[in-house]
């Protein structure tokens, strides 16, 4: 594990039960409130960008925290996928299944372009429900997905064999729990 991925690892934090009993939740604020941590963070995302990049894309809310600064240091625009309701204009959206639930996402039809370059970058691959609305959003819009990099995947619940199946299989994690 390289120096980075180990920092981040270590400023992650095991809350128990939350948000339900049963769930230990993996708590990205220490790491946020670490600006070496955080930095440490960036960096190894950056690192994990195949080559140039047209567009990062973050997702609501968390991965907005991380793709912005990634999106800055690759030179690149940055799109967010948000929740219904929250961006102006004409949106798509595509509805996903969570751990705990269904939700849908939303990108302004105009956010890409035929043949954009793009790298979602989120906080946290889990069962890979948002990772694969999103690369939805972005196939519809005729943009190429060239990566996906998240800050931690939770290998358990098995989030790669969903985009696996959704053809999505240039993934990326800094650490996997």
């Amino acid at each position: 594990m390289s120096g980075n991925a180990e920092r981040v690892r270590e400023l992650i934090r095991d809350v128990p039960d939350w948000p339900v009993k049963g769930v230990v939740f993996k708590d990205i604020t220490p790491l946020l409130a670490d600006a070496g941590g955080f930095g440490a963070a960036i960096d190894a995302l950056v690192a994990l960008a195949p080559g140039e990049i047209d567009v990062v894309v973050g997702m609501e809310a968390r991965g907005f925290i991380f793709a912005a600064p990634v999106a800055l240091r690759l030179g690149a625009g940055f799109v967010p996928v948000r929740k219904p309701g929250k961006l102006p204009g004409l949106v798509d959206e595509e509805a996903f299944s969570l751990e705990y639930g269904a939700e849908v996402l939303t990108i302004h039809t105009d956010a890409l372009w035929p043949g954009a370059r793009v790298m979602i970058v989120d906080d946290v691959l889990a069962t890979g429900g948002t990772v694969g609305a999103t690369a939805a959003l972005i196939k519809r819009q005729g943009a190429q997905l060239v990566h996906v990099a998240v800050v931690m995947e939770l290998g358990f619940l098995n989030g790669r064999a969903l985009l696996a199946e959704l053809g999505v299989d240039a993934v990326s994690a800094v650490v996997t729990v």
